[in-house]
């Protein structure tokens, strides 16, 4: 499960609304839930949050908060 598979399940999120919302596919909204090499766009994280009524910013700190800059070699 993804990050944002874990932030759907964590608010009980269905993913059939926010499709009817956002004309993200099922299908698209699965794959970014459950395969962790689906990349999720920027456009696609924007209009999920406002079918959810998230703030993106959160969203996105949620989803992509663990990332980081790889450290340069010395």
């Amino acid at each position: 499960m993804t990050r944002l598979g874990e932030y759907f399940a964590k608010r009980s999120i269905n993913r059939a609304a926010v499709s009817r919302k956002t004309g993200i596919s099922k299908t698209r909204l699965n794959e970014l839930s459950n395969n962790e090499s689906t990349l999720l766009r920027a456009n696609e994280l924007y209009l999920i949050a406002l079918a959810i009524e998230a703030n993106p910013c959160e969203l996105l700190e949620f989803v992509c908060g663990h990332l980081e800059l790889e450290k340069p070699e010395e």
